[in-house]
């Protein structure tokens, strides 16, 4: 079965899935192997049409079963200076090399290696392969699945992520909600300010509020939480605005983060910051320039997964790996979103995340291994 994988591996490497290009040569080599080992297949395009999610299933099409999940994009491999071709396999040694060796083409391959024993298995609850676009860029594709997957009745019990995680059980990870907000005013010559809407005051207005609700989260620490640093923290990334000393600035925009430890504090932030430009800022703003306005996009809102007292896939993989040390990490994945769905969920994969998105970016054989174990335990678990 190792060889096998290795085999998969190396094509699915082959395939330049860099985030900002279509996934869809690699989508339909996947669905081309996995129909040909006996599984079900769903592809679903994104608006563009240049790339797809895919939702596969083994077994029966009963309620209950495992969704084993991985993403299919990499991240570039501009300005890296690798030692090997970054898109050919190579060996070296115990270690597999490649983009997207770890991250997460490796345990894609070990879960599409598993397909052919799996459906010659009769199982009495299914294996769903889910494979996803844009992970890296603030898990799109996932998040335009998932609601899907529901609205098709499709009930899973558990789900195992595949993230590098050294084989390691990883039951928590906090969220990630990034957004660009911008501000309008009124531009105007610097000797009359009261005359403008000065952008950039505004937007300094609105992250210094946004800066005491980062204080306040602080109190908010939900009990026992095993996070570095333990509450929902907030990052202002890029302030912008201004072209002069002596101009009104009448445009401004500013790029933040946060990092939730628990779903409410996001409402919580989001909720207070309307508030405050709804009855604070807009108003002010538009005693000048009735056509002033503040827009927010959303850039991407991941999800964290909260540790479960009760989680069945945390107990099934511990069981599988003889690992009940599970942990929590600080970077985050599609998992969240699964959970949102009503699954148990846990981050269990080959590799280490130390060597994502880096040259030279490997898998060794012996994880690989080890993963394939651990599926081979999933498959007898739902045909028990």
């Amino acid at each position: 079965m190792l060889k096998e994988t290795e085999a998969i591996l190396a094509d699915l490497i082959s395939f330049p899935t860099v985030s900002s290009d279509s996934n869809l040569d690699m989508m339909a080599w996947m669905a081309n192997w996995l129909e040909h080992h006996g599984a079900k297949v769903e592809l679903f395009a994104d608006a563009s049409g240049a790339k797809a999610n895919m939702f596969a299933t083994i077994g029966p099409d009963v309620p209950g079963g495992v969704v084993l999940s991985g993403h299919s994009d990499v991240v570039p491999v501009t300005d890296q200076v690798w030692h090997s071709n970054p898109f050919h396999l190579t060996e070296r040694d115990d270690l597999l090399l490649g983009r997207g060796a770890c991250d997460m083409k490796g345990f894609i391959a070990a879960a599409i290696a598993m397909a052919d024993p799996l459906s010659q298995t009769p199982l009495k609850r299914p294996v769903h392969l889910c494979f996803t676009h844009d992970e890296e860029v603030g898990c799109m594709g996932a998040r335009a699945l998932v609601p899907e997957l529901e609205r098709r009745g499709y009930a899973p019990r558990m789900a195992i992520v595949g993230e590098p995680t050294d084989m390691k059980i990883i039951e928590g990870h906090k969220g990630c909600c990034e957004y660009t907000c911008r501000f309008h005013g009124l531009e105007g010559h610097g000797s009359a300010p009261a005359r403008g809407v000065n952008a950039v005051e505004y937007a300094v207005r609105y992250v210094t509020q946004l800066m005491s609700l980062a204080e306040q989260l602080k109190t908010r620490v939900p009990a026992n939480s095993r996070f570095d640093p333990p509450w929902t923290t907030v990052n202002v990334g890029r302030l912008y605005g201004g072209v002069a000393h002596n101009v009104i600035p009448g445009f401004a925009e500013v790029d933040w983060e946060m990092r939730p430890v628990q779903s409410g504090d996001a409402h919580f932030v989001k909720d207070a910051l309307e508030a405050y430009v709804e009855t604070e800022l807009l108003p002010a703003m538009r005693k000048v320039n009735p056509e002033a306005r503040i827009e927010t996009q959303v850039i991407g809102e991941v999800a964290g997964l909260e540790p479960m007292s009760d989680n069945a896939a945390r107990d099934l993989v511990a069981q599988l790996t003889g690992n009940d040390d599970c942990g929590v990490v600080p970077f985050s994945t599609e998992g969240g979103l699964f959970q949102e769905m009503g699954m148990s969920v846990v981050i269990c994969g080959p590799g280490s995340i130390a060597q994502a998105h880096k040259p030279d970016e490997f898998v060794s054989r012996q994880q690989l291994s080890q993963c394939l174990t651990m599926l081979e335990g999933i498959g007898r678990s739902v045909a028990a």
